[in-house]
């Protein structure tokens, strides 16, 4: 008998993998570097639950990621939190992505939660989910003497990763950084599913 997977597990799959938008960069180079991001489920018996470890990279600086993150999954009320945080010593586990063994030394206290700042999906078919930061503008940004709120827009698919981030004064809701020329498109290139075992199945 083939058992259904819940709503929260294939959402974690379609979360789950490595991702490349280097056709955008080959298509625009001088608009978009060649990024990879990785978001890799880890292993259940290393933090107890659904955590993931995620890393952003140039494609030329593969161990020295320019964006590092541990997230844990939820749903609630048909809504599919990930929550934010961030390591205390990012280098330590610089490379995680294409090399998992560097996270088995991980433990709660190797991070700290980034208050405001969890992402939540929607489900609006059966393989498209959107994303948005939380509400509430807490997300806080620190760029150069101004504080701004992320704002964040994500569309996830089994095969693709879009994603805007932009951020605003804090004081006067002006867009200060972020995208300037439309979404970063990537698109996955590796799959992960092989890693949800044991009690992932059970969620």
């Amino acid at each position: 008998m083939i058992r259904t997977k819940s709503p929260l597990l294939q959402f974690a799959e379609n979360l789950s993998g490595k991702y490349s938008n280097v056709e955008q960069a080959q298509k625009n180079p001088r608009d978009f570097a060649h990024i990879n991001i990785y978001f890799l489920p880890i292993e259940w018996s290393i933090l107890q639950g659904a955590w993931f470890y995620s890393e952003q990279s140039y494609d030329y600086a593969p161990w020295s990621p320019y964006r590092q993150g541990i997230h844990q999954i939820l749903s609630i009320d048909n809504i599919f939190i990930v929550e934010n945080y961030s390591l205390n010593s990012p280098e330590k586990f610089a490379g995680s992505g294409f090399m998992p063994d560097l996270l088995k030394d991980i433990r709660e206290n190797s991070f700290r939660k980034r208050d405001g700042c969890a992402m939540h999906f929607t489900q609006v078919s059966s393989d498209i989910y959107l994303g948005k930061v939380e509400p509430g503008q807490r997300c806080l940004i620190q760029k150069g003497d101004r504080m701004s709120y992320l704002v964040s827009n994500i569309e996830l698919r089994k095969d693709k990763w879009l994603s805007l981030d932009e951020g605003f004064d804090l004081n006067t809701n002006k867009k200060i950084w972020g995208a300037e020329h439309g979404y970063l498109k990537f698109k996955k290139i590796q799959n992960f599913k092989n890693l949800f075992v044991d009690q992932w199945l059970e969620l």
